[in-house]
């Protein structure tokens, strides 16, 4: 999972690909990992005896960190040429990257919380926690359509169908 984010920044730092191109692909594996990660939910539901379903459940949060650590390394990139902080903050404000800094905000607990012990410790508070997700993801996704426009739909479509999928499961368990 790590391959791309080698590949990224060997173009970037050979001057192959501008800051800008750098940025937009982090953001897009960051979110394409999110997909992959809420996907399994629906892939679950679909074809639960599939081995497909059985590598993709127990890979699941390793997709939900590679999405983080594209996130982090998309923030990483766009500090970088935003150094001094005073820009930072008055970028910060525009709608766009406001609801990104949210999103990101939502993930650190989620990625810092994705380890066994931390299962284990938590109890069912881990998954209320990470049941946080769905709305990272809604920030992510309208960061993403604000920022780069068109290429982050197919993401946002994706996602919308995973989404109503874990809303009519939640709606039949309370029925």
């Amino acid at each position: 999972m790590a391959l791309p984010a080698v590949w990224i920044m060997g173009r970037y730092s050979a001057d192959i690909i501008t800051y800008g191109g750098a940025v937009h692909e982090t953001g897009l594996w960051s979110a394409g990992f999110l997909v992959a990660a809420l996907c399994v939910t629906a892939l679950r539901r679909g074809l639960p005896r599939s081995p497909l379903t059985k590598f993709a459940v127990y890979h699941r949060r390793a997709l939900g960190v590679a999405s983080f650590g594209y996130a982090a390394l998309h923030t990483g990139i766009y500090l970088w040429r935003k150094i001094p902080l005073g820009r930072v903050i008055s970028e910060g404000q525009r709608p766009d990257l406001l609801l990104g800094w949210l999103a990101l905000a939502l993930f650190v607990p989620l990625a810092m919380t994705s380890h066994n012990r931390a299962v284990k410790a938590m109890g069912a508070r881990w998954g209320a926690l990470h049941r946080s997700v769905y709305l990272a993801a809604a920030l992510t996704f309208a960061h993403a359509i604000l920022s780069s426009g068109r290429p982050a739909l197919s993401y946002v479509l994706l996602a919308a169908w995973v989404l109503a999928i874990a809303v009519r499961r939640a709606f039949r368990k309370r029925a």
